[in-house]
């Protein structure tokens, strides 16, 4: 009977365990969406709120960006971008962090003139005062 029952308790930890989990993961991707929304419409309060005051955004020529610079390039249309499509992501949570990599192909319009990026993203999200804000991000050009 006891290890029935210390079986039932696993079980039920487990499930419980995993339905956290599975709930912060829809959190972050909810913020990662917003993001790209936010980055799309150039939309200065949405940016502003979800990004950490301490951003450390990484661009893949090697130029790093603070929350200041990250939300006035987006804003002002130097950094501007038409479409975002993410791919291949992955989440994995630990505590208040959340590490997520993907794929982002985007068409870009940066100071009127058009391109396209394709970029693998590795992105630090901490959970701050009950919402996910974006912390560090670093891209590399894919070949």
């Amino acid at each position: 009977m006891y290890k029935i029952m210390v079986a039932i308790a696993i079980f039920i930890n487990a499930g419980t365990t995993a339905n956290a989990q599975s709930q912060a993961e829809k959190k972050v991707i909810e913020a990662i969406e917003s993001l790209r929304i936010a980055m799309i419409n150039a939309d200065k309060n949405a940016l502003e709120n979800l990004v950490a005051d301490k951003l450390s955004y990484g661009h893949s020529g090697g130029a790093v960006d603070d929350k200041k610079n990250f939300v006035e390039k987006i804003v002002s249309g130097q950094s501007d971008f038409v479409t975002i499509d993410l791919s291949e992501q992955t989440i994995s949570i630990s505590g208040k962090t959340a590490i997520v990599r993907h794929i982002l192909k985007a068409k870009t319009n940066d100071g009127g003139k058009p391109g396209e990026v394709n970029l693998r993203v590795l992105l630090v999200w901490q959970k701050q005062n009950g919402k996910w804000k974006l912390l560090a991000r670093q891209a590399v050009r894919i070949a």
